[in-house]
């Protein structure tokens, strides 16, 4: 918890996650600057129901997101909405990072879990299996496309210490959060992801997030 009571933080390079209810409000906080967060959400109801990257670029016909987008699902329901953002860059194209991708993009022969292992691992008790995590929506994650070649590259955030983005849920969820663990998503440094919940239904106490701690390494290889 953060000196703010209402404000949580998560750890560098680990997960949390938590429930949203229908009308509730998710704050995304990057408190030093240049750190990206792994946001994935799926229907509290039914968890085959998740948020789609494909629907929602294909509906929105453009790929930076910001305010008044909606975060579609597999099932072209909404399920967030973006209501406020500091940042105006974002990145709903690339996966997770994984044991896989620190093997194969950054060579390293014992590499850490990433935001897949760790979204795995806070998700798991909410009954989400690894084979259903998607594409993220990552929040601050600056990935300029060459509109002629296709070609695109993972730049530093344009986030600054205290940019936000904020989010409406339209259906109760199961919310995964991270703090990015790729180097080069961060401009070279792990730091810390600070959120806040803001109930739509005030009085309702907040559900304490179930946390991914980094350098627990149990999941299979790759995962």
């Amino acid at each position: 918890m953060c000196a703010d009571a209402g404000t949580h933080e998560i750890a560098p390079r680990s997960g949390v996650a938590f429930t949203l209810d229908k009308g509730d409000r998710l704050t995304v906080i990057d408190p030093r600057g240049e750190q990206v967060a792994d946001l994935l959400a799926f229907n509290r109801h039914d968890l085959d129901e998740v948020i789609s990257s494909g629907r929602t670029l294909d509906y929105a016909s453009r790929i930076y997101l910001t305010t008044g987008d909606p975060l579609y699902s597999n099932r072209s329901n909404v399920l967030l909405r973006i209501v406020e953002d500091t940042v105006g860059r974002h990145d709903f194209l690339l996966t997770p990072c994984s044991a896989d991708t620190f093997r194969i993009i950054y060579g390293d022969a014992d590499p850490h879990r990433g935001c897949f292992g760790n979204l795995a691992h806070a998700l798991a008790p909410y009954g989400v299996a690894a084979d259903r995590i998607p594409v993220a929506f990552n929040c601050f994650m600056n990935v300029p496309v060459d509109g002629a070649t296709g070609t695109f590259t993972v730049e530093p955030p344009l986030s600054r210490a205290g940019d936000h983005i904020t989010f409406e849920a339209e259906r109760d969820l199961v919310i995964g959060l991270t703090a990015c663990s790729a180097l080069q998503s961060n401009n070279g440094s792990f730091k810390p992801i600070h959120y806040r919940i803001e109930r739509g239904r005030p009085g309702e106490p907040i559900e304490g997030a179930r946390e991914s701690v980094a350098d627990r390494n149990a999941l299979p290889p790759g995962a």
